[in-house]
């Protein structure tokens, strides 16, 4: 697994808020994957603008468990710390797809297809490790022996590609490796990235203990100099030997700050680059725009103390109550220090800049599919086709300056040649068609519940009716300034105001009026299969009458400029839409209550539990998902929001299955075909009973969508591989299994003299090309070639 691979996929982002540098040109109007939704922000600057040496702290979550990038408990800082020390031989640009690294090949190329598949890699003559050996053919050996899966005393995480690999051998010199596989092998470019040092891939001992806290041996424009546990930090120092482009740097320090600490280390000036959550980048602009100004800052502790409260507050410590006296006047105090703190804070922030981006990542709406309502596939698109993604991308997006697009793939983003828009295979936001779906499911509305006890995501929120008829107009501040709860208890059931509302009607009153479902559910699965299967030939048919020179952008700007009344006809055949995918028009269904009344079955309501994380960093989450409940509130489906602990929330959650509705984060990589089977595997059961899910936590799949992915891993034509998975991609947006709903924002806190780094987007960093410019030197665009 490269370091790229490592870091796009190592575990899955928590959607609570969790890498070089000249960019290609965009891409044509024929590439149905066009541009990036967002560039890399990384202050490029020509190299004889930087200066020679110097320190760059980089404050990393947590310093890594291991910096074998094949174990199970890599992370991304040992990616982060691979791809600075170790041979790479394919390395991503800004479009996320996987190029040559000139520093280590002079060419990788399919050489044989019959009777077998045969690789030749050609090296750089120039390449050796740290010990002056010269990388070759044994390297590579060594390392596919080690994650072959043969072995089992060599504890590996994932031996994907490794295990298809017949044998590695050298070619007419050690610089020439010959690899011939036993199965064809689409994604042979994902092989060998990092290459570790045979002393470190040679025998299990020293795979498996050998290279967790130091690595003797490296290849790279820096090396492992040190790895201090009790000062919580790594530092790499330049490699002597190293032949490329020299480091511009002296040394590179990653430290281990947690995120509530982080604002204060940059304040004191202690690292230089560091990832930070949407409350920090307001902080360091508003420090920047404060520059100069006099007077009180009009945010922070300070501005919350108004006129009237100070007021109040004087009064109350001076008067004659001693009691009251002595305890306002310590709290007099304690918020003097922290007015005095934050604006001392304030000062030592204006040093920064932020740095934004979108991350190789996408959150997503999990839901699972093991039992309960959702085990129903109509109730998971029902629950799909109550989104509005673009509302929920511009609630955690817009705020922050980025693009808002919703994603359209479960296995690429834009720019990725994997990419393109298979949202229509399940179909666009409909109420009407939701609740059809629902109705086939047998839930209905109105008539008799059994109230579940306990609050639900309504009162979670402590939303008001009044809000939720506004909130598809509100700005993402909304959610949080909802109003008091409302009943007897102090509970708030979502739905409820519908009902009084509506003066209480009964089924079979004058409701809303609904377009029937398909009179089974095979009819919908049947229907939704082959809108999936016909994707493709619809794509390719309006490819060139729906894009035009300016590609992705130009794509969605018509999809924003769409009338509501054409969304439902015009947008799906864009998308691939086919006709009979949707409930049957003109069918007419029983009358509802009132839109957004509460569905119910055996005297039960559809229910579904939305399990959050509770962290401070967790407040975009929290909004996405108030407003993911008011629009199923919208269908009749009730939310019960339950908040747990960062630490389980995936591990006692998520991966053991133990929720209904869940946000988490998925990394896009360059090699779906390989790296994505395992999210979407179909689960299948183990020996001793259990279910084997491998990564599908939705715990939803197909054998179809399983065939596409063995069939495009085993697809040596990259056109025909890439085809097949959109075609996977189709199919699992027809399962509702998974929504993705939008890229992860990426920001970061750098020096404001700091140059090639920050928010890298796609492409992988060329540490090599970091520093800090010269005294009066500014950023000038891209680094200079070799």
């Amino acid at each position: 697994m490269s370091p790229d691979r490592a870091r796009l996929r190592s575990a899955v982002f928590l959607a609570t808020g969790v890498l070089a540098l000249p960019a290609l040109a965009a891409c044509s109007s024929q590439d149905e994957a066009g541009s990036p939704t967002a560039g890399q922000d990384v202050a490029p600057a020509a190299r004889d603008l930087v200066a020679d040496g110097g320190t760059m702290n980089w404050a990393v979550d947590a310093l890594p468990e291991t910096l074998n990038s094949f174990q199970s408990d890599a992370d991304a800082g040992t990616s982060r710390v691979a791809g600075a020390v170790l041979p790479s031989m394919f390395r991503l640009d800004a479009h996320g797809r996987a190029q040559q690294n000139t520093d280590f090949l002079e060419s990788a190329k399919v050489v044989e297809h019959e009777p077998k598949q045969v690789v030749l890699y050609k090296l750089n003559q120039q390449a050796v490790w740290s010990d002056g050996r010269e990388i070759g053919a044994d390297d590579f050996a060594a390392q596919q022996r080690a994650l072959s899966g043969k072995d089992s005393a060599y504890w590996t995480a994932r031996n994907a590609g490794y295990d298809r690999i017949e044998k590695v051998e050298r070619g007419e010199n050690n610089l020439e490796v010959r690899v011939t596989f036993n199965k064809p092998y689409a994604d042979w470019r994902s092989l060998f990235s990092p290459l570790y040092p045979k002393e470190v891939m040679g025998t299990p001992d020293s795979f498996n203990d050998g290279a967790r806290r130091k690595l003797k041996v490296s290849a790279g424009p820096f090396a492992v100099q040190d790895f201090d546990s009790k000062a919580d930090e790594v530092t790499l120092v330049r490699n002597p030997r190293w032949w490329g482009r020299p480091a511009k740097l002296s040394k590179l320090v990653l430290h281990e700050v947690p995120r509530d600490e982080r604002a204060a280390a940059l304040a004191a000036g202690k690292v230089d680059l560091a990832e930070i959550d949407a409350p920090e980048a307001r902080r360091i602009s508003s420090a920047g725009r404060d520059r100069g100004a006099q007077g009180p800052l009009s945010h922070g502790p300070e501005a919350q103390l108004t006129p009237a409260k100070a007021l109040r507050s004087w009064a109350i410590a001076n008067g004659s109550d001693e009691e009251a006296a002595d305890s306002e006047q310590q709290a007099r105090e304690k918020t003097h220090k922290a007015i005095k703190k934050y604006a001392t804070e304030q000062t030592g922030l204006r040093g920064y800049t932020v740095r934004k981006s979108l991350e190789p990542a996408y959150t997503q709406l999990a839901l699972n599919g093991t039992e309960g309502p959702l085990a129903d596939d109509r109730v998971r698109r029902a629950v799909a086709r109550a989104l509005d993604r673009d509302e929920l991308a511009k609630a955690v997006l817009s705020p922050l300056g980025l693009p808002a697009e919703p994603v359209g793939s479960h296995l690429a983003l834009a720019g990725q040649q994997a990419y393109a828009d298979n949202s229509g295979a399940l179909g666009d936001q409909d109420t009407t068609e939701a609740r059809a779906l629902l109705a086939d499911a047998g839930w209905t509305p109105g008539g008799p519940l059994k109230e579940p006890k306990g609050k639900t995501a309504g009162s979670e929120a402590g939303a008001k009716k009044a809000k939720a008829d506004s909130d598809s107009d509100a700005d993402s501040d909304s959610d949080s300034d909802a109003g008091e709860d409302s009943g007897d208890d102090g509970s708030y059931t979502v739905g409820e105001d519908d009902q009084k509302a509506s003066g209480d009607q009964k089924p079979g009153g004058s409701g809303t009026s609904v377009l029937a479902p398909a009179p089974a559910a095979a009819y919908q699965q049947a229907a939704l299969t082959r809108q999936a299967a016909s994707f493709t030939a619809h794509r390719e048919a309006d490819k060139e009458k729906k894009k035009g020179p300016d590609g992705h952008a130009k794509k969605h700007a018509e999809k924003r400029a769409e009338k509501p009344a054409e969304k439902h006809s015009d947008k799906q055949a864009a998308k691939g839409g086919a006709p009979g995918a949707y409930a049957p028009k003109g069918t007419a269904a029983p009358a509802t209550p009132a839109a957004g009344g509460p569905m119910a079955k055996d005297g039960k309501p559809l229910t579904l539990r939305f399990v959050l994380p509770s962290g401070e960093g967790s407040e975009s989450l929290r909004t996405v998902a108030d407003r993911i409940s008011r629009m199923l509130e919208k269908i009749g489906v009730r939310t019960e929001t339950a908040k747990v602990a960062d630490d389980s929330y995936f591990k006692d959650h998520i991966a053991s299955g133990q929720y209904d509705l869940a946000l988490y984060s998925w990394p896009a990589s360059a090699f779906p075909a390989t790296d994505a089977r395992p999210i979407f595997a179909k689960p299948v059961p183990a020996a001793d009973g259990s279910l084997n899910v491998e990564q599908n936590y939705t715990r939803v799949g197909t054998d179809h969508i399983d065939q596409l992915f063995d069939q495009a891993m085993g697809e040596l034509d990259e056109d025909e591989s890439r085809a097949l998975v959109k075609k996977a991609d189709a199919r699992i947006w027809a399962e509702a299994g998974s929504i993705p709903l939008y890229q992860r924002p990426q920001l970061m806190a750098a020096r404001t003299n700091l140059a090639n780094a920050g928010a890298f987007g796609f492409q992988s960093p060329n540490f090599e090309d970091m520093g800090f410019l010269k005294p009066g030197a500014k950023p000038s665009g891209n680094p200079a070639a070799k």
